[in-house]
């Protein structure tokens, strides 16, 4: 059966932040591609994920090259299912991608050449079916390439009209700085900077809030769940088919054990406010006034409405906000 979006899917349940002092604006909560989109997955699920996000208001769809697994099969994917069912919704969404990690053989396969960028940016344009994309992000900074290097493939992939906009991710404050500066002598000022971010994880408040603020640069978090950490699925041990239970690279039972207390207390503070921990958590992120999006993943449709839950979050109080301060720091 054909996809027909929802003829009310912008009828004021999505909010859409303005990026930065930018024109583009992005919904509070985006789809990340990171995992359960690529070749080892159903694609009838992903496939109505993305419908149902979409119907939510979900306009920003985020890939990166080795998004899979297997790397890059996420954007061959997806791009299949934009071509069939969204082609004629592109220019309601933004789509974009990144270049930064290890995705191929020999010693032009990761980090931030010009040759590599550029390449992987083609590959990437080749997977989706596109012939663009919205934003194109250098994923890491590479320390043996010259910052002017990366950014000048940054500028190229925008002045060739291959990408609309560049972002950066991973980029620590100092760094980011110099990063925006160099992007904006080129005449491709840097769109949006894509960090880690959550109750757990607040290192980009340490300095690099401040230069995105300063410079007029938006911000878009990424695990702002923690791994799962910020689920109920940790609060009475760890399952043995978890992420922490497999011991997984990304997120190992001591990690979950480390955190536990705070997340048990939390957790009591989502339940006072009437909603899930994750819930919480997603619209925790989105009070900074840096942020303007969240990046969520979702392995099935009944996930993704839970994470859609945030949307209905009640504002926070002061009183909650510095309760929820006091058990981080505790």
């Amino acid at each position: 059966m054909k996809y027909e979006a929802d003829k009310n899917r912008y009828d004021g349940r999505m909010n859409y932040n303005r990026c930065g002092r930018s024109g583009l604006k992005l919904p509070e909560i985006s789809l990340g591609f990171w995992h359960n989109f690529g070749d080892v997955d159903d694609l009838d699920i992903s496939r109505a994920i993305m419908h149902r996000a979409f119907d939510a208001g979900i306009t920003h769809f985020d890939f990166a090259n080795n998004y899979g697994p297997p790397p890059g099969t996420a954007e061959t994917n997806a791009g299949e299912i934009l071509k069939q069912d969204f082609s004629q919704h592109r220019d309601e969404l933004i789509i974009s991608s990144k270049a930064g990690y290890h995705m191929w053989d020999g010693p032009y396969g990761e980090w931030g050449s010009r040759k590599y960028m550029l390449a992987s940016l083609d590959q990437s344009l080749a997977r989706l079916q596109m012939d663009y994309v919205d934003i194109f992000y250098h994923h890491r900074p590479d320390p043996d390439t010259p910052l002017e290097e990366s950014m000048g493939a940054l500028a190229t992939a925008v002045n060739q009209g291959k990408a609309l906009y560049a972002g950066i991710s991973n980029y620590p404050a100092e760094l980011a700085n110099e990063a925006i500066n160099l992007l904006r002598e080129m005449g491709t000022p840097c769109l949006i900077h894509q960090a880690r971010y959550s109750l757990l994880d607040r290192w980009i408040e340490n300095g690099l809030t401040d230069v995105l603020t300063d410079e007029g640069i938006g911000c878009i978090a990424f695990s702002p769940l923690a791994q799962g950490m910020l689920t109920d699925r940790y609060l009475n041990g760890i399952p043995a088919e978890s992420r922490a239970g497999k011991e997984s690279g990304f997120l190992q039972k001591k990690q979950v054990e480390e955190q536990i207390k705070k997340v048990q207390q939390l957790n009591e503070v989502a339940k006072q406010r009437g909603e899930s921990l994750a819930a919480m958590a997603l619209a925790w992120t989105l009070t900074h006034p840096a942020v303007t999006s969240t990046l969520i993943g979702a392995s099935s449709v009944a996930q993704l409405e839970k994470n859609l839950d945030a949307l209905n979050s009640p504002e926070f109080s002061d009183g909650e906000l510095i309760e929820i301060d006091s058990i981080l720091k505790g």
